[in-house]
């Protein structure tokens, strides 16, 4: 059958995926089963998404009595998930914000940068518009994320021309001198995912925020893969002890529920007919939304969290010691975790091997292997996950 699916894929949908033509069928928390039921231990939660786990009874029960009532009616009505979750999330952000929901990541570095814009033509004489970025930054795959993005590799000609008003820096240090009269946000990710699981130094964020703030440039944190729980606290922002003017979520906020959000102090800078989203924070999405921070929030208060966060850390640093011959770094922070490789070759191998030996795992930029396991895995799970992941590490070294 996965043959016939495979021949079907090639041939009606789009080719925009290098693809593992594996079909998975089912899954309970950080495991996977495919068609032939082997199992494989789940170091990637759908790329950052599936954050309390494949199969969660809580979520599927919050799915169907939703669905069984209301999915979606827009947003021209009351909905009163979304107006939960939005103060759910105030509550949690620690600060006073507003929410607008969106269904993406993408979606939500959209919405940012269209109030950024907004912010720099309300509170200026002159005009405000461009945002800078760092390099290896990634903010999504639309036209104008893509050009917010720091890779060249993401800017094919065949694309363009892409939006004006974007840079992008090497360091937090050069941002500082790369500011000019018509520069109104800094965009960046406490974390880099895509470029690399590389945290920045606290000081230096916290340097840049006052900074932006003092000459009321607005900062930008991008917590698409960051939030939501991943690095231990609700935001990364929380972490490195900072309160940005805009924030994004998308990923683990839906626990696998398309969602995304734009969260702002400045709550009054857009007005009706400015922004919008048909399907944006609809009854399904939001109620879903709910019940994930419910689930982590109960699973931080408990301590269970910063438990599975300790014992992860505890066996990848085993095993970036054991295959030193492989690694040259351990980097990232929380459950969002990476081994840079000493090439890439070998790290395509790892992989590879992984997924044979029953662990999926990602890669990151070049040349690191990349780890976002369910937020809610157990001991169990991260015993077998490792042990399988060091016996393909075996065969390679």
């Amino acid at each position: 059958m996965s043959e016939e699916l495979k021949n079907i894929d090639k041939k009606y949908v789009l080719n925009t995926y290098s693809k593992n033509y594996t079909n998975f069928k089912s899954g309970i928390n950080a495991t996977l089963f495919d068609d032939s039921g082997k199992d494989y231990v789940d170091f990637t939660s759908g790329i950052g998404v599936v954050s309390v786990g494949h199969g969660n009874k809580q979520v599927a029960d919050t799915i169907y009595k939703q669905v069984s009532n209301i999915t979606h009616t827009s947003n021209l009505y009351m909905i009163e998930p979304q107006i939960k979750l939005a103060q759910q999330i105030t509550k949690l952000a620690g600060y006073e914000v507003g929410t607008f929901f969106a269904n993406s990541g993408a979606e939500a570095n959209e919405g940012a940068i269209k109030i950024a814009r907004k912010y720099g033509e309300k509170n200026f004489e002159k005009k405000r518009y461009k945002v800078i970025t760092l390099k290896h930054s990634f903010h999504g795959r639309t036209i104008t994320t893509v050009k917010a993005t720091g890779q060249d590799k993401f800017h094919a000609p065949h694309f363009a021309p892409y939006p004006d008003g974007f840079s992008y820096d090497n360091t937090i240090d050069d941002i500082y001198n790369s500011i000019d009269d018509e520069t109104v946000a800094v965009m960046i990710e406490l974390v880099q995912g895509e470029g690399g699981v590389q945290p920045f130094d606290k000081k230096d964020i916290q340097e840049l925020a006052k900074f932006l703030n003092d000459n009321k440039i607005l900062l930008i944190v991008d917590e698409v893969q960051t939030g939501v729980y991943r690095t231990g606290e609700f935001l990364a922002s929380n972490l490195y002890e900072i309160q940005p003017d805009i924030i994004t979520l998308a990923k683990g906020l839906g626990g696998g529920v398309p969602i995304g959000a734009v969260i702002t102090k400045h709550k009054d800078i857009l007005e009706p007919g400015d922004h919008g989203s048909t399907f944006g924070g609809n009854y399904l999405s939001t109620a879903t939304g709910l019940e994930v921070l419910n689930i982590l929030e109960d699973y931080k208060v408990s301590g269970k969290l910063d438990e599975a966060i300790i014992y992860f850390e505890e066996k990848l640093d085993t095993l970036y010691k054991k295959y030193s011959n492989l690694f040259l770094e351990s980097v990232g922070l929380g459950l969002m975790r990476g081994l840079r490789v000493r090439d890439e070759q070998t790290l395509a191998s790892i992989v590879s091997k992984a997924f044979e030996n029953g662990v999926l795992v990602l890669k990151a930029g070049k040349n690191t292997l990349r780890l976002l396991p369910v937020l809610t895995i157990s001991k169990e799970e991260i015993d077998e996950g490792f042990k399988r992941l060091g016996d393909a590490l075996e065969e390679i070294s």
